[in-house]
């Protein structure tokens, strides 16, 4: 089905229903610039009422909004209030007031309440070197995504341009309100590794370019290029096809094998970064994600050239009989090997889980995933739990309908996912627990994407809560820093010592963590660069999201503890006798590391510490 084919939907104006044709890839709130000049006099009467009340509360906004009606029968979205805002209402340079009114209406601001917003984007469809057979055959998206996700939908209308994406969602993401200057670009899409490497560079030089130009008010999207995947077809029936078929279907399209206009060179990605420390849109972090069989230490130093700061990793299980199963293509020992050389590297380490499995069993799965954190050679700093959903263009089928495999039915599901939450530690964070698939693509099993929310509730049931990182996070809450108290946990790893520190206040919530790398005497390759250096491989201070140079009264962001914890990083790394401190940086965060006395290495920064 091509991208510009049309679906029926309905719509209701003003109490009528109507019949409206709208695209198969359809925009979120906020992607399309609102039109504001026509309802000029409305949206002034709406901000001067919001700027009039002192405090203003969710029923006090609606009260305002229904006294104006957008075309006496609607109403007006945020991303109109605050659109109408900069352009009728706000004079040049006062940011002060910008920053308070779009405080006022600001849209979801839990995007941004992890300190950074957050940009994701997906590479172009590209044959897969896996053949796991739970993973979906939409050939128009790159390889286990599906074309209804938001996130495809946004890429497809893109054209899987890395440049149009990342500016349209920066541009979508001011236009609700979130801060757009502190970014963690996250590239999602088949194995990254597996890409040509000129690609890799080229994706990357698009997303930095459109940081640099978006924080500059310049917008090149009409020179992007891209592809259309509208040639592709749009449904693999999974329970007649065999193995191989997305690679195969991708075979002849030359979208797939002209990668020419999305490529770059080192050096043009390499000026594009370094543009980026001092742009007002940085990247404050870069998160690409692949297989464990695909990690080596050539690649390690190729992610961290690139500039990479996390890895996501597919280890889905932790029972080579399953993976074998599933056809993964790799055994658990590759999953070991990935992790330590990644953690040596100092990445950032978010693991992908998957329970429900084929082979597996509940009870297995509960073991599986007390065998993440119990095993040294694992305990990532972040998960991604995803339960096997059955998806019709996968090869699953097959086995469902010989009745091989079933999904877990809620009561199975809900103990599982419980259970998780109650034993991750305190020092991981459980980023993602369900995947964000539509229930039209789920032919069965859950289908109930806040199953997060279910699970938590169970927990409470039952008198327990989750320790972990989201789940303590200050987010948009008041924190005094006075009040917080510095603590630290210890614990093995495959590389030698973690340490997580982390500042709490009396009821545990979580304003700023560092994580630090103490490298012991193990047989594991490590970029020349750090070998026997103490490692900070994360530094995170949460609250909202707060612009560069800008102090918001209450939030944990800009108020030293950043600073506070490398300090006490450093010195305990001194006591523990390491000569040198390194820094696996982001790009736009080498300004604040050379403020603090690193120094630049090529790919690294550092830190004497005698």
């Amino acid at each position: 089905m091509a991208l510009s084919a049309l679906r029926v939907g309905v719509s209701m104006a003003c109490g009528s229903v109507v019949a409206v044709a709208r695209p198969a890839f359809t925009l979120e709130a906020g992607d399309e610039s609102p039109d504001t000049d026509r309802h000029r006099d409305d949206l002034l009467a709406i901000i001067a009422e919001i700027e009039a009340e002192e405090s203003l509360d969710a029923a006090t906004l609606d009260g305002i909004l229904r006294r104006h009606p957008r075309d006496g029968c609607g109403f007006f979205s945020r991303a109109e209030l605050i659109a109408g805002f900069r352009r009728h209402a706000l004079e040049a340079g006062d940011e002060v007031r910008e920053d308070a009114f779009v405080r006022r209406v600001v849209m979801r601001p839990v995007r941004s309440q992890s300190g950074v917003t957050p940009v994701t984007i997906l590479t172009r469809p590209f044959p897969c070197p896996g053949r796991c057979i739970f993973c979906p055959n939409d050939v128009r998206m790159p390889k286990s995504y599906l074309s209804a996700e938001p996130g495809a939908q946004r890429a497809a209308l893109n054209r899987f341009d890395a440049y149009r994406q990342t500016w349209s969602r920066l541009e979508a993401y001011r236009a609700i309100g979130h801060p757009t200057e502190k970014i963690e670009l996250i590239v999602l899409g088949g194995t990254w590794s597996f890409y040509p490497e000129a690609y890799q560079v080229g994706f990357l030089a698009g997303c930095f370019r459109a940081l640099n130009d978006f924080g500059a008010g310049i917008d090149r999207r009409s020179e992007a290029k891209g592809v259309d995947p509208g040639a592709l077809p749009a449904f693999v029936d999974g329970s007649k096809e065999t193995s191989g078929v997305y690679n195969r279907l991708l075979k002849g399209w030359e979208g797939a094998r002209d990668l020419a206009d999305e490529s770059a060179g080192w050096d043009e990605l390499e000026a594009l970064q370094r543009a980026n420390e001092q742009s007002r849109c940085r990247s404050v972090g870069l998160s690409l994600e692949t297989r464990p069989d695909y990690v080596t230490p050539k690649e390690v130093l190729r992610l961290r050239r690139l500039g990479a700061t996390k890895v996501q990793l597919g280890v889905q299980s932790l029972q080579d009989e399953v993976l074998r199963r599933n056809q993964r293509g790799h055994d658990v020992a590759a999953s070991r090997r990935a992790v330590a050389l990644l953690r040596a590297a100092g990445f950032k380490l978010q693991l992908h889980w998957m329970p429900n499995l084929l082979g597996s069993t509940p009870e297995a799965d509960r073991a599986d995933f007390e065998k993440l954190f119990a095993d040294a050679d694992f305990r990532p700093d972040e998960l991604k739990l995803y339960p096997c959903s059955l998806i019709e263009s996968a090869e699953l089928m097959q086995h469902y309908e010989r009745g091989e495999w079933r999904p877990y039915n809620h009561a199975e599901l809900l103990e599982v996912v419980s259970e998780a939450l109650a034993a991750a530690p305190h020092w991981v964070r459980l980023s993602r627990v369900i995947r964000d698939i539509s229930s039209d693509d789920i032919v069965a099993g859950n289908g109930l994407t806040n199953f997060r929310e279910i699970a938590e509730a169970e927990l409470a049931r039952q008198g327990r809560a989750p320790r972990e990182i989201r789940w303590r996070e200050v987010r948009g809450e008041v924190v005094d820093a006075k009040e917080l108290e510095m603590r630290s946990t210890r614990y093995d790893t495959s590389t030698g010592l973690e340490i997580f520190f982390e500042f709490v206040d009396d009821r545990d919530r979580l304003a700023a963590f560092l994580r630090l790398s103490l490298p012991g005497e193990r047989d594991v390759p490590t970029p020349e660069e750090v070998a026997g250096a103490a490692l900070i491989r994360e530094v995170h201070v949460y609250g909202g999201a707060v612009d560069l140079g800008q102090r918001r009264e209450g939030t944990a962001q800009h108020r030293g503890l950043g600073r506070a914890l490398i300090e006490a990083a450093a010195e305990l790394a001194r006591a523990k006798g390491y000569a040198r401190l390194a820094v696996i940086s982001a790009v736009g965060t080498r300004p604040y590391y050379r403020k603090l006395g690193f120094e630049d290495g090529p790919l690294y920064q550092h830190r004497s510490l005698v």
